[in-house]
């Protein structure tokens, strides 16, 4: 059996009435709009953004059957001292991975193209010191 690659239709797809979405797109940009010009008056937009993407992750890592809830991930961060069970704190180190790649992805992606090098830093991130630490980091 040969495995065929997927290759999506070419963008933008024909036949779109763009003229029927003007209010949606407009509607967008103004929000976009405003949400960039929150982000540029705070001193530091990491601070909105960060429990977004630990919330991302945390719904993100269900997928692979994680249990930890946002709540627990930010009282382990708050106090890493704090005594958890073994499987928690593989939850929550599987979570802070995922951040912890989505973060370097947003940077690197500012610099370099996405390409299979990027994705396996980004592999050995998610799986550094968790479960699957075992799997071959970063190899395809």
């Amino acid at each position: 059996m040969t495995v065929q690659p997927y290759v999506p239709e070419p963008l933008p797809p024909a036949g779109i009435d763009w003229e029927a979405h003007i209010p949606q797109i407009a509607s967008a940009n103004r929000a976009l709009a405003r949400y960039d010009g929150i982000l540029q008056a705070i001193p530091n937009p990491r601070l909105l953004l960060s429990p977004l993407l630990t919330q991302e992750a945390v719904l993100s890592s269900r997928i692979e059957g994680t249990q930890a809830s946002l709540e627990d991930v930010l009282r382990f961060e708050a106090n890493p001292k704090e005594p958890i069970g073994d499987a928690a704190l593989a939850d929550i180190q599987e979570i802070i991975n995922y951040r912890e790649a989505l973060n370097t992805a947003v940077e690197a992606l500012k610099t370099r193209r996405l390409d299979l090098a990027l994705v396996c830093d980004l592999h050995r991130i998610l799986l550094a010191g968790s479960r699957g630490m075992d799997r071959e980091p970063g190899c395809v």
